[in-house]
C-alpha cells in the first residue's frame, strides 16, 4: 500500500505531464525509494493510482535498469558493461567485484548489504571503467580504488543519511 505521502508525490509528478500515464517511470521510482525495490503490490499500487493497468506498468517497469523487481542490497552497484568499460579492462573490474563480493551479476551478498547488476551504459566513457553505486558515478576505476570506495561503504553504519 503506498503511503499518503507517496500519492501526494505521484500526484505531483502526474500533474506536469499532459497525460497521466507519462508520469509512469517518476511513479516507479516513489513506489521504489521506501522499499529499495518494486514488488508487485507496489507496482500496482503506483499503476492504479495513474488510472493505468498493471500490466502496463510491469512492461515499463522491465524496461529500466534502475527499477529493482526484485529485493536489492542496501547498496547497489551497477557495473557498465558498454564497449567502452570493456575495451578499458572493465571485466577485471567485474571479475575483482564478484570475487570479492562473493556474487555473479544479479546477486547479493550474504549479509544484504551489495547486490551487483549490470548497466547498459553509464555515460561514462571517457573515464571507463565505470561504475555506479547508489546513483553515484565512479569512473577510471582501478580494483584499489574500487576496493576503497567497498570499503568506505562498509564503514558507514546502517541507515546513515549518505546511504541509498
Amino acid at each position: 500500500m503506498l503511503s499518503r505521502d507517496e500519492k501526494e508525490r505521484i500526484e505531483a509528478e502526474a500533474g506536469r505531464y499532459p497525460s497521466r500515464r507519462a508520469a509512469l517511470s517518476e511513479a516507479l521510482m516513489i513506489a521504489q525509494e521506501a522499499r529499495g525495490w518494486l514488488g508487485d503490490e507496489a507496482l500496482a499500487d503506483a499503476a492504479r493510482e495513474l488510472g493505468i493497468s498493471s500490466a502496463s506498468a510491469e512492461s515499463v517497469a522491465t524496461f529500466y535498469e534502475l527499477v529493482y523487481r526484485l529485493p536489492v542490497g542496501e547498496h547497489v552497484i551497477q557495473i557498465c558493461d558498454s564497449v567502452s568499460c570493456w575495451i578499458r579492462d572493465g571485466e577485471s573490474i567485474l571479475d575483482h567485484l564478484r570475487e570479492r563480493l562473493g556474487v555473479e551479476l544479479g546477486g547479493t551478498t550474504a549479509d544484504g548489504l551489495f547486490t551487483l547488476v549490470p548497466a547498459g551504459c553509464l555515460g561514462l566513457c571517457e573515464a571507463a571503467p565505470a561504475a555506479m553505486i547508489d546513483g553515484e558515478a565512479y569512473g577510471g576505476l582501478t580494483t584499489e580504488k574500487l576496493d576503497a570506495i567497498l570499503d568506505g561503504i562498509r564503514g558507514r553504519k546502517r541507515g546513515d543519511a549518505a546511504q541509498r
